[in-house]
């Protein structure tokens, strides 16, 4: 286990003297400033830190990251296995059974040993393999709106997330929710069906959000807004409500989650389809991750999208990022499949060493291997 201290980052704030770790989503209204994690199957942890200022990303410093080689990526779905989950789920679309579903592939590789770690003790080594420094790579590499590092070695969170989503932003009784689908290297390339998909799953979000806010107070001050962000632009909407009164955080997750972006509508049965097609737990991934600061009364969480978890085992430790598409009946597989691609070929060149990046644009998200 790395002997790393807890903190985390997010909004140009610093959290750190960690206080408490829990599973109860009730805490996040009860005063403090928490990070929040909750995986894509529904596990949540809160941590509330005692220290909470202002503070730029750091500069990454030289051996404290290392990411693997572009070759040493595998995927849970092979090019394969994806597009024949994409034509299935198509033909579960004629049937009738979805509109749309989300399907995702988990990246796997091992973190190479630490050139060198200087302030290391011995048989420590791993010291080194900081997530937050991953962070202070993508905020120059690729910054993001709603991004930030969650690092509690102990409880087994090391998360560095580049995420372009809003899954909820809290500012007293107001929410407001930022679905993102649709994505084209430009504008020009954004098609009808993606218009399709984000209106979709805009209907969804409104629905969710439905089951907490008061009734009438549902409304989309934004409809497929195009957005750029760096090597692509997405298609994004905004929903706002007021909630209900005696809503809180944990009555605003269980009517949301998971988000509706990336999941699928009917929400009920694109998860039963997702269970049968995934080969991997999404942990974080497409799960929701951000801070809330109970005594403000305020509060943001982005779609664990565009995001890297270590997983420690013991042995080597293991990067992981997750990459999807939502897919309709206007899906081609080939074309969801280089939709991962795309969202994931810029983030794993970050990842990685400068060989490396160099290497995984050249030839993709490790060809051939699964």
């Amino acid at each position: 286990m790395s002997d790393l201290t807890p903190l985390a980052r997010f909004g140009g704030l610093l959290a750190t003297d960690l206080r408490d770790v829990t599973s109860d989503p009730e805490a996040l209204d009860a005063g403090g400033w928490w990070a929040v994690v909750a995986d894509f199957e529904g596990r949540v942890r809160c941590a509330r830190f005692g220290d909470v200022r202002p503070a730029p990303v750091p500069a990454p410093v030289p051996g404290r990251w290392r990411g693997p080689a572009p070759g040493d990526w595998t995927s849970s779905l092979d090019r394969a296995g994806y597009t024949a989950g994409v034509r299935r789920i198509r033909e579960y679309i004629a049937a009738g059974d979805v509109y749309q579903a989300n399907l995702c592939r988990v990246l796997s590789a091992p973190l190479p040993a630490p050139a060198h770690a200087p302030d290391a003790a011995p048989g420590r080594a791993g010291v080194a393999v900081d997530v937050d420094q991953l962070t202070a790579r993508l905020a120059r590499g690729n910054p993001a709106p709603y991004a930030g590092t969650v690092r509690l070695p102990a409880h087994g969170i090391e998360i560095a997330t580049a995420s372009p989503e809003l899954y909820l932003r809290r500012r007293g009784r107001t929410v407001e929710s930022g679905p993102i689908k649709g994505t084209g290297r430009t504008a020009a390339d954004l098609r009808e069906k993606d218009h399709a998909e984000n209106v979709m799953i805009t209907d969804l979000v409104r629905n969710d959000l439905g089951r907490v806010c008061a009734p009438g107070s549902i409304a989309v001050p934004a409809l497929c807004a195009p957005e750029p962000h760096p090597g692509l632009v997405h298609l994004v909407s905004t929903v706002r409500g007021t909630l209900a009164g005696g809503a809180g955080w944990a009555r605003l997750l269980a009517g949301t989650f998971p988000p509706g972006s990336v999941s699928g509508a009917p929400k009920s049965s694109a998860l039963r389809i997702i269970r049968e097609l995934e080969t991997a737990p999404r942990g974080p991934y497409c799960g929701g991750i951000g801070w809330v600061d109970a005594d403000r009364g305020t509060g943001e969480l982005a779609v664990g999208i565009r995001t890297f978890w270590i997983e420690r085992g013991g042995g080597t430790p293991l990067l992981r990022f997750g990459t999807g598409a939502g897919i309709t009946w206007g899906s081609d597989p080939e074309g969801e499949w280089a939709e991962t691609e795309l969202k994931a070929s810029r983030l794993l060149a970050i990842a990685s060493d400068a060989d490396g990046a160099r290497g995984f644009r050249d030839h993709g998200t490790a060809p051939g291997r699964h």
